[in-house]
């Protein structure tokens, strides 16, 4: 699998909508720098469903922005929040089926991107060179290569471009991430990630009709046209590899960016290493809902757990991080709160604040000041936190089904990685999972390269998965084309 090298543009103009897409960085520069003092900034909501929803509101509910204009392949769902918009804010936005026909508006100067995930990164990247600011969501790729290139598109074109990693701009957490960088915890190895949410079966897989009011080419976008096999259209995309990354890539991209922002870690590490499985039901879904990675980083590690069955919490947390120093420990229970223990468990500190609009805000106020560097949670952050997600997947899908006690074999001599595996069973058992036989998908071990490569075994199928093959006309660019 291998990068489509044909030059974007020529492949946007195979649209008539695309025809008029302002390219380029003249008016890359273009864009919101000339805002008269006092101008409400114009942002496009890009994917209106869902997380969408959330971003109207962060948007409209700033003094300084107005939601102008939305865009949804789902023309029920784009009318409906038109209509919405109208009702509390006493307006009515444009409504949009095709985001390029959005971009050629050049009265449009932030795009807002709530998409699913296999258009986050090219949508972004299709904002930047028609001269947006971007805001979107996480993750902020559906793959580690497109991460990277949206990461180059910000700086060629010299865009404010945020991720929506929200934890990065409320006060408690902020607050505690700085606890633990000024060295109060004493020495920090080891973090580990928690993303313990159940989650039901999405139904039997079988061919479904997609919603009658759905641009299917459009939502398809970059992946290949292929049939619907899920029951519910919206949302439950999450399951299957061609559009989303599982719970690894959903809800644990927050707790995967806040483990890795506690060790201070600015990589995506120099190792990876996963296994699981899909267990409990059989069902459309194809990515994995019980899961461990490891990553290595030099002498630092970062463990990450996603269980979709029934499950209790570990250390006082289910969805958060626990940050292990060897003179006290941290638990962060959520997006905005934490506390710190003694070794011997005594509560020694608390820290809480929060509120989504934080974010928001923090993306206002760089985007008015023309400075990336006010930016929480900036594009590059985004990228790395994602790319952790997208290579533990790596190893889980080249992984082979083996025993529990193969794995266990697998992983002699790390007692962490034993200590978590144990843990791993007998949450299964207790969820009645039978893992006698080869149940477990089990990944290799792979070195990872500063250059966001893979090297030594494996690394051929490995490099393959670090991108797909992309649909005419959406292609991502190559670096040279950006």
């Amino acid at each position: 699998m291998s990068l489509n090298r044909r030059r974007f543009l020529e492949d946007s103009l195979a649209l008539g909508a695309a025809a008029s897409l302002p390219l380029g960085a003249v008016l890359a520069q273009e864009s919101a720098t000339s805002k008269s003092k006092g101008d409400k900034i114009n942002v496009c909501v890009v994917g209106a469903n869902s997380r969408g929803g959330e971003h109207i509101r962060g948007f409209s509910n700033n003094p300084d922005s107005i939601v102008y204009a939305i865009v949804d392949v789902d023309q029920r769902v784009g009318e409906a929040k038109a209509a919405l918009i109208e009702k509390e804010y006493k307006h009515r936005p444009k409504v949009y089926t095709d985001l390029r026909e959005a971009y050629a508006d050049k009265n449009i100067d932030v795009v807002s991107i709530a998409t699913p995930n296999h258009w986050h990164s090219l949508a972004a990247i299709w904002a930047i060179q028609a001269g947006k600011d971007v805001y979107v969501e996480k993750p902020v790729s559906h793959n580690v290569v497109e991460g990277r290139r949206l990461v180059e598109a910000a700086r060629k074109y010299n865009k404010i471009v945020q991720c929506g990693t929200q934890s990065r701009s409320n006060p408690g957490m902020r607050e505690a991430i700085k606890y633990i960088h000024d060295g109060h915890l004493g020495e920090v190895k080891l973090a580990r990630g928690l993303c313990y949410k159940p989650r039901n079966s999405i139904g039997p897989k079988s061919n479904y009709e997609p919603p009658s009011t759905v641009n299917f080419d459009l939502w398809m976008g970059p992946a290949q046209l292929a049939p619907v096999t899920r029951k519910q259209f919206h949302y439950d995309w999450h399951w299957q590899w061609d559009y989303g990354n599982g719970d690894l890539g959903n809800q644990g991209i927050h707790q995967m960016d806040i483990a890795r922002w506690a060790l201070n870690e600015n990589s995506i590490g120099d190792s990876v290493m996963s296994y699981g499985g899909r267990f409990g039901y059989e069902d459309a879904g194809e990515t994995a809902n019980t899961q461990v990675c490891f990553h290595g980083f030099g002498d630092k590690r970062l463990i990450f757990e996603v269980r979709g069955l029934k499950t209790d919490a570990y250390m006082g947390a289910k969805v958060g991080v626990i940050v292990y120093g060897s003179e006290a420990d941290m638990v962060i229970p959520s997006y905005s709160s934490a506390t710190v223990f003694s070794k011997d468990g005594k509560e020694i500190k608390q820290f809480k604040g929060g509120g989504d609009q934080n974010h928001y805000n923090n993306f206002i106020e760089a985007f008015k000041a023309r400075d990336m560097s006010k930016l929480n949670a900036e594009i590059l952050e985004g990228h790395l936190s994602s790319a952790l997600c997208h290579v533990g997947n790596i190893s889980y899908r080249l992984g082979s089904l083996k025993s529990l006690e193969g794995l266990e074999a697998q992983l002699a001599g790390d007692a962490e990685g034993l200590e978590t595996t144990k843990r791993f069973a007998e949450h299964l058992k207790a969820n009645n999972v039978d893992l006698s036989g080869d149940k477990i998908q089990v990944g290799p071990s792979l070195k990872i390269l500063p250059n966001e490569t893979f090297t030594g075994p494996w690394s051929e199928e490995a490099n393959a998965l670090l991108t797909r093959d992309y649909r005419a006309p959406f292609l991502l660019p190559t670096t040279e084309n950006l």
